[in-house]
């Protein structure tokens, strides 16, 4: 597919619509991405046309949503580069595969004074579910700072590894910062040391390709509501030897093979960890909006993301009472701010979405982080394949007037 901006745009029919009697301009893209027309299309044939319950029934329209819901784990599987399918979990997104390793994982190999390394920009959903690991098993959080750019030194850490090491949890790319972190590199010199890493994708997934066999890592975790699919949808790879020392981590349907009164048989994985009905018809849409963009391709994504990213590097350097927080090189297309002398994140949000530009304004759900810069709450603009350079343009008029009115 060749990568022209109006014909993408014209995939995603909320894009035409206004906001406050503008044209919308949707910069929240790390909290949630749009829908192109071929996920809705999809998600309303299943619900209108196909509905049935997956994996129980022997009728045609079973049958028929049970093959549409399993092939999305070979997508899946693609996707990501996993070596083969069986070592995808479908699931609700991110918060629930990191949950899984918690319970189904670290519960099962982790004990008090055990170690959990984790980055200070880590969202919550790889920071809550370590602290229940903390309060109710004596686990213990070791934390690695950045730099004053937002660059994460991968050697910082390898260095914080220890013989009660036991899990590394971090980051692909910040939510906040954009900043990328060589996971590449950290996942090496983890396996050597015996010590199994999960990376939180769900940033770094929706803007480059994502090859978890050259990474190396044991659980690489997406979701499908930022990669233009549904909400409720996502997966979590599990490399085979990890999967293996899985236990279940939700009982129900599905995950079992028997059950009596004194034992129950489970499934095999990944079925083991996937318990009651799905999100089937939101899975289906995951499907179809993984092969969206992989149809696009990631190297004309990522090039027109580096377009709009540097664009905007420049036009809001260029803003001397701007503070931008985050200045690691390649980062994403991810940006937050505040205004110098201005009231709070929320103020600008609100002018802002007065003429018609969406952005997120709060702590992003990374409070370490937010501790770590010193700041309270900031803006954060967050692009996507399928923003224009106009748009870019939009925000910056929308940020001087937010400036004249608050400074």
């Amino acid at each position: 597919m060749t990568f022209d901006i109006a014909t993408i745009r014209a995939d995603f029919p909320i894009l035409s619509r206004e906001v406050n009697g503008q044209p919308l301009v949707y910069l929240d893209n790390g909290a949630s991405s749009q829908k192109p027309q071929v996920v809705i299309d999809a998600v309303t044939q299943g619900y209108a046309h196909e509905y049935a319950n997956v994996h129980r029934g022997l009728h045609y329209l079973s049958n028929l949503a049970t093959d549409k819901y399993e092939a999305v784990r070979g997508i899946v599987a693609r996707f990501l580069n996993a070596a083969d399918e069986s070592e995808i979990v479908l699931n609700s997104g991110t918060t629930e595969g990191i949950n899984a390793v918690a319970y189904g994982w670290a519960m099962e190999n982790l004990t008090a004074g055990d170690e959990i390394i984790l980055s200070v920009m880590e969202h919550h959903a790889n920071i809550v579910p370590w602290h229940f690991l903390r309060e109710r098993y004596g686990v213990v959080l070791k934390w690695v700072d950045i730099d004053a750019q937002g660059n994460l030194d991968p050697q910082a850490v390898i260095d914080a590894i220890s013989e009660r090491s036991k899990l590394i949890a971090i980051t692909h790319m910040s939510n906040v910062l954009g900043s990328v972190v060589d996971v590449k590199t950290i996942c090496h010199h983890a396996r050597s040391r015996g010590v199994p890493v999960l990376v939180d994708g769900s940033q770094a997934a929706v803007h480059h390709a994502v090859d978890v066999q050259d990474i190396g890592c044991d659980f690489y975790a997406i979701t499908g509501h930022k990669l233009c699919g549904p909400s409720g949808s996502g997966a979590i790879f599990m490399r085979a030897e990890r999967m293996a020392e899985m236990r279940p981590f939700i009982g129900g349907g599905v995950m079992i093979k028997e059950v009596h009164k004194d034992k129950v048989i489970y499934n095999d994985p990944p079925m083991m960890l996937e318990a009651g009905t799905p999100g089937i018809v939101q899975t289906i849409g995951f499907g179809v909006a993984l092969d969206y963009m992989m149809d696009i391709g990631f190297e004309a994504i990522q090039a027109h993301e580096k377009t709009l990213t540097d664009y905007a590097q420049s036009q809001l350097q260029g803003l001397n009472w701007l503070t931008l927080q985050g200045a690691a090189q390649d980062k994403g297309p991810i940006f937050s701010f505040t205004l110098q002398g201005a009231g709070h994140a929320h103020d600008i949000s609100t002018i802002l979405d007065r003429k018609g530009i969406a952005v997120r304004a709060g702590q992003h759900c990374a409070g370490p982080l937010m501790e770590f810069m010193g700041v309270t709450a900031s803006c954060r603009a967050s692009f996507a394949f399928y923003n224009s350079l106009e748009e870019v343009e939009r925000l910056v008029d929308g940020l001087h007037l937010a400036h004249d009115l608050l400074v």
